[in-house]
């Protein structure tokens, strides 16, 4: 019986590699305009789910592992698109700034899951002081 469950549970395992998400990125039509040291960090952290610039790593074509991945960039894109920033009006600009902060400050992103794996995107002190001073210009597009 447990060599069943086995087999059938491995051709499960299997069969799921069939099903591909889609790795789509976009072009980017308007791409943040910030100091070099900001772009530089949110690259690192951020740019993944964020922006039409992901990097899809090798684990990304492994299901379940892909469908995760395809989840977490489709909502990070949906909510915050560096690729399309420079769309934002500059009310918005100024709510995504503080929102970013917010989710900086309160370690909340970029997520843990994420900075195993990417050691670039851990945000040490100096980083964050960093975005903070980013966020606290007064013109939001700067």
């Amino acid at each position: 019986m447990k060599k069943k469950i086995f087999i059938l549970l491995l051709l499960g395992m299997v069969g799921i590699q069939f099903i591909k998400i889609e790795k789509i990125n976009p072009p980017v039509t308007a791409d943040l305009n910030a100091p070099a040291e900001v772009r530089i960090i949110l690259r690192n952290a951020c740019y993944d789910c964020h922006s039409n610039e992901t990097i899809w790593p090798w684990y990304s074509s492994v299901a379940p592992v892909s469908w995760m991945i395809e989840n977490h960039v489709k909502d990070g894109r949906k909510n915050l698109n560096f690729s399309e920033w420079e769309k934002y009006s500059d009310i918005k600009k100024t709510e995504m700034k503080k929102e970013i902060w917010e989710q900086v400050n309160n370690d909340e992103m970029p997520i843990k899951m994420y900075t195993y794996l990417h050691s670039k995107a851990n945000l040490d002190i100096m980083k964050k002081k960093t975005i903070q001073e980013w966020v606290t210009k007064k013109k939001p597009w700067e």
